[in-house]
């Protein structure tokens, strides 16, 4: 470490700044010293510290080994000397106990008087041994704590010098920030006038183009839905970018197709997520002349961007709200809007494979979200209309619930949820999910039960849908049930918070019923 440091100060010391220009200013010089001062500083500190740590090793490491060796290794000496003569004293008391009185008396004094020296023997060894373990147990006590005091006082005294050289810092740090935020602020204004510049360069007018020349053209393969599945048709496309217009002429044309030659307006155009479709290099766009969008596939990633610049294509939105958060409420327009889209999904498709699994096209939900939670009119929108499709108004109804300030389910309860469902007794489960659903606040326990019943009309269609209460539980667990905090636990505890929607769904009979009297199983320890 104190290399690496040294290593970095050097460095510090002789790093050269680049500056375009002839003249630096103030701000400018003072940045360009800046490394010169951090190399001192941490050359200093570095100084410090390695005198802290070899009073480490004087200070605590040596003192400790010393009684280490000294003390304890006496220690052990006196206890194998202990042992050695209990042993000695013990065998030969073991033989004098099996002498014969038949030997001689003057025989038997002798034997007497090896084992009371034995025994004399035995009783020193074992006051030396125990003396010794009193002493050792006396003195660690000042042995070791004064040495571990001894490195702290000088522990100290290094944090002391470094808020000291911190204080000394002090002054010129928050002139280097004064500096570093004015150059910042001329960078910032440097950069708006050279956007601007690279903006109008971009204007102007191209003199390697000719006139009637498109913008962009070349191959792209069209997604073509039709009554069997879906397929990939090749076009030669030209768009003309001031007057937005998009010819499409197919390729390889089988005989007696009705399909020709189409122009079309564009209206906007959007990168495709890369989770959303299993092909490559996807864009979609919308035009003036067809309802819903057009999916698109350039020939790599380099003919997409060129594609897309050519359109102003964006990008696709993830994460951040279509609407404002506070429209997102569970308020009554929000349950309109929810009703809505329920009666939309069990008129035309409910039995439709893949729903509510089957992401709809970010745009079309985008507008769907706009239009119905616009201030101006809000809920004035057709869902039985032919202008939503069933995947963007099942993705807005997901789009609604995820986005909600808090969860149908509350952050409250979300902790008792998750523990009942992860109870191994099937009764106490049922019954604690049943209890806590009453806890919901009115409107909360309304919106779910709206909910789970319509699921639970999806799931009676399974054979035609593919969606049982399992797949159903993997899709809303998330949506109604989230964590507070954001956490590697709380990201654990998903499969849980899928179990609670399962268990609904399965049980909303018994669950939607009111507890006029609860008698839970207590979990099984």
């Amino acid at each position: 470490y104190s290399s690496a440091v040294q290593k970095f100060s050097q460095t510090l010391q002789s790093f050269q700044f680049d500056f375009i220009g002839d003249t630096l200013t103030d701000d400018e010089i003072n940045i360009a010293e800046s490394f010169k001062e951090f190399a001192e500083l941490l050359h200093e500190v570095e100084l410090e510290r390695s005198m802290m740590v070899q009073n480490a090793s004087d200070l605590l490491i040596k003192p400790l080994e010393n009684f280490r060796k000294e003390q304890i290794g006496f220690t052990k000496e006196r206890k194998k000397k202990f042992e050695k003569d209990g042993e000695k004293f013990y065998s030969m008391l073991d033989r004098h106990l099996h002498l014969s009185s038949k030997k001689k008396e003057s025989q038997l004094q002798e034997a007497d008087l090896q084992v009371d020296k034995e025994r004399h023997n035995f009783f020193e060894s074992s006051l030396e041994y125990v003396y010794q373990i009193q002493e050792v147990q006396e003195s660690k006590k000042f042995s070791i704590v004064e040495p571990v005091l001894a490195f702290l006082h000088s522990l100290f005294t290094y944090n002391n010098l470094t808020v000291e050289l911190t204080q000394d810092f002090l002054p010129y740090k928050q002139q280097l920030q004064l500096s570093l935020q004015n150059t910042r602020n001329h960078f910032s204004s440097t950069r708006e006038e050279l956007e601007d510049l690279k903006k109008r360069m971009k204007e102007a007018p191209l003199t390697c183009k000719l006139p009637g020349q498109p913008t962009i053209e070349g191959y792209l393969y069209t997604q073509e839905k039709w009554a069997l599945g879906i397929s990939w048709v090749k076009y030669y496309c030209q768009y003309e970018k001031e007057a937005k217009t998009l010819r499409m002429t197919p390729i390889d044309q089988k005989p007696g197709a009705k399909q020709g030659t189409l122009d079309l307006t564009l209206k906007s155009c959007v990168r495709r997520k890369t989770d959303s479709i299993d092909k490559r290099f996807c864009f979609d766009i919308e035009t003036n002349e067809r309802s819903g969008t057009i999916t698109l596939q350039a020939l790599s990633e380099a003919n997409r961007r060129l594609w897309m610049e050519a359109m102003d294509g964006k990008e696709p939105i993830y994460h951040s709200p279509i609407t404002k958060q506070e429209e997102m409420e569970l308020n009554e327009v929000g349950f309109k809007f929810v009703r809505k889209c329920i009666n939309a999904v069990e008129t035309k498709g409910i039995t439709t494979e893949g729903v509510y699994r089957t992401v709809g096209s970010n745009i079309q939900v985008q507008k769907l979200l706009n239009a119905f939670f616009d201030p101006k009119c809000p809920g004035d929108v057709d869902l039985q209309s032919g202008d939503w499709d069933i995947k963007t108004i099942t993705s807005s109804l997901k789009f609604y619930l995820r986005n909600l300030s808090e969860p149908v389910m509350t952050y409250k309860l979300h902790k008792e949820l998750v523990l009942a469902a992860k109870s191994e007794n099937l009764d106490y489960r049922l019954g604690a999910i049943h209890a806590l659903v009453y806890k919901l606040p009115d409107k909360n326990r309304e919106m779910l039960e709206l909910l789970i019943q319509h699921l639970v009309n999806v799931c009676e269609h399974s054979r035609e849908n593919l969606m049982s209460p399992s797949n159903m539980g993997v899709i809303f667990g998330p949506t109604l049930m989230r964590a507070q905090e954001d956490t590697v636990a709380a990201m654990m505890n998903i499969k849980f918070q899928n179990i609670v929607v399962e268990i609904l769904i399965e049980h909303f009979e018994k669950v939607g019923a009111a507890p006029e009297r609860l008698q839970l199983l207590q979990p099984a320890p």
